[in-house]
């Protein structure tokens, strides 16, 4: 990744409380799809709740990303969030997945959504815990 990209998540993985800790495991882009998606399903913990970040899948807004967040860690699971590359994810990743997050109908670089999502979750934090980030 650029180090604009890097810059940005680490930004704002350093901002979250302890208690909402975050990593980033990048995949390494195979010759094929499948073979890509073969390395992501390998990491994906198997007691995992799976979100796959897909412009077809549900928006929502700050509000109901922060109740999900909150039901999310209710879970007592591993929470993973799926980015696909620039072939976006197989449709085995997608039958993986517990829920379908949509950004936006716009198609975002991949690099740009790993900030857009660590952004997004770190305002949903902050509007749980009554943090001045989140305006509306």
């Amino acid at each position: 990744m650029p180090a604009w990209v890097n810059a940005g998540v680490q930004s704002y993985l350093l901002r979250f409380p302890r208690e909402y800790a975050l990593s980033l495991t990048e995949i390494a882009l195979e010759k094929t799809l499948a073979l890509t998606d073969a390395s992501l399903q390998q990491t994906i913990h198997p007691k995992s709740w799976v979100v796959a970040l897909d412009v077809l899948g549900k928006p929502w807004d700050t509000p109901e990303l922060a109740k999900k967040l909150e039901n999310w860690r209710g879970l007592g699971k591993p929470l993973c969030f799926l980015i696909g590359g620039p072939e976006g994810l197989s449709a085995s990743c997608l039958a993986r997945a517990n829920e379908r997050w949509s950004l936006s109908p716009l198609t975002f670089p991949h690099p740009l959504v790993r900030i857009i999502l660590v952004e997004q979750l770190y305002r949903a934090q902050s509007l749980l815990n009554n943090h001045p980030y989140h305006r509306e």
